[in-house]
């Protein structure tokens, strides 16, 4: 297995991780173990489970573990809806990071399809 470093998909979670924490700043403070909580825990889990499924042995194991970073991407879009419908983001912010979650999650797509393609062939 490469370096989670170096995977673009990483990278990409990665910094959606670091404007999660920016946009998160601004919420009001009765929110910090609620959805500012969950928010961050969403968004870290992605990048998180890419580097972990790096550190494994197989293909396999690899994507298991990115299917379960795109399960956090998905449980992250849902956080970012209900934090723009709460008015905690606007509309500008709610964009451009649900965008920046479906990128990421059309990466993992692509990479678990090429991921299952060498498992099965290996």
């Amino acid at each position: 297995m490469q370096g989670f470093r170096r995977l673009n998909v990483w990278e990409k979670a990665h910094e959606l991780t670091l404007e999660v924490y920016k946009a998160t700043a601004r919420f009001p403070k009765e929110e910090l173990y609620a959805l500012t909580s969950q928010l961050k825990r969403a968004a870290s889990s992605v990048a998180a489970n890419i580097a972990e499924g790096c550190g494994r042995g197989s293909d396999a194991d690899f994507s298991r573990f990115l299917l379960i970073a795109m399960g956090s991407a998905s449980e992250l879009e849902y956080h970012l809806l209900l934090a723009r419908d709460l008015n905690f983001l606007s509309e500008t912010d709610y964009q451009r990071l649900d965008t920046a979650a479906t990128e990421v999650k059309r990466m993992l797509a692509s990479l678990i399809h090429k991921t299952r393609g060498r498992a099965a062939a290996g």
